[in-house]
C-alpha cells in the first residue's frame, strides 16, 4: 500500500494528513472551513483516496493559511506515497461535467511544478472565497511537482465551476498514480527518473 503520513505546524496552522493512495474513496475530513471541507471530501471519493485531515488555522483572519498549507500538506504526502513512481501511468486527465459546468483537467506526475488554471467567478461560496482554488493547487503542484492544467470550458455556478475542478483533479490523479501492469515497475520516462 502507498501510503504516507505528513504533519505542519506553523504559527498559523496545524495540519496532520493521512493518505492512503490505494484507498476506497473514505475520508476524516476537519478544516474549519466548510465549504473546503466540502470539496475535500470530494476529492477524496473521487480520487478512491483514503484521507484522514485535521487542520487547525488562523480562520479567525480568513481561509487562506489553511487552505494553502493544506495544498502543501497534500503535496507532500502524494510525492511521499508515490516513492520511486515505478510503473505508474503518470498521466491522467479528465472532462467533468456537472450541470452547466464542464471542466478539462490533465496532468503530469512530471517532477516539475506547473499550473495553468482558467480563471473562475470572483465570488464566495459559503466560508471560502473561490480565488482560494488556485491558491489551493498551486501549493499543492509545488510540493507534489506535478504538471497541472485545469481548463473552465464553460460554466456559470462558481460552486458547480470549483466542485468540477476538484473531482476532476482527483480523477485525473487517479489515474495517473494508478500502477500500469504493462510497465513492470519501470519509471515511466525515457530518462529513467521523474
Amino acid at each position: 500500500m502507498r501510503k504516507a503520513s505528513t504533519k505542519r505546524i506553523t504559527n498559523e496552522t496545524n495540519i496532520e494528513l493521512d493518505l492512503n493512495l490505494d484507498g476506497t474513496g473514505k475520508y476524516e475530513i476537519s478544516t474549519g472551513i466548510g465549504f473546503f471541507d466540502h470539496m475535500m471530501e470530494l476529492f477524496t471519493r473521487h480520487g478512491l483516496f483514503d484521507i484522514k485531515l485535521k487542520v487547525k488555522g488562523d480562520t479567525y483572519i480568513d481561509c487562506h493559511h489553511s487552505i494553502e498549507d493544506t495544498g502543501i500538506v497534500l503535496g507532500k504526502a502524494f510525492k511521499e506515497a508515490l516513492g520511486d513512481m515505478k510503473g505508474i501511468k503518470r498521466y491522467g486527465s479528465f472532462y467533468l461535467p456537472m450541470d452547466e459546468t464542464l471542466t478539462l483537467t490533465a496532468l503530469d506526475i512530471s517532477g516539475r511544478a506547473y499550473l495553468h488554471m482558467d480563471p473562475i467567478p470572483d465570488k464566495r461560496v459559503g466560508d471560502m472565497e473561490s480565488e482560494m482554488v488556485k491558491e489551493f493547487f498551486w501549493a499543492f503542484v509545488r510540493s507534489a511537482q506535478i504538471t497541472l492544467h485545469i481548463k473552465l470550458i464553460h460554466g456559470d455556478n462558481t460552486h458547480h465551476i470549483i466542485e468540477s475542478i476538484f473531482k476532476g483533479v482527483a480523477r485525473a490523479l487517479d489515474s495517473a498514480v494508478t500502477i500500469d501492469q504493462r510497465v513492470k515497475g519501470e519509471i515511466p520516462s525515457t530518462k529513467g527518473v521523474i
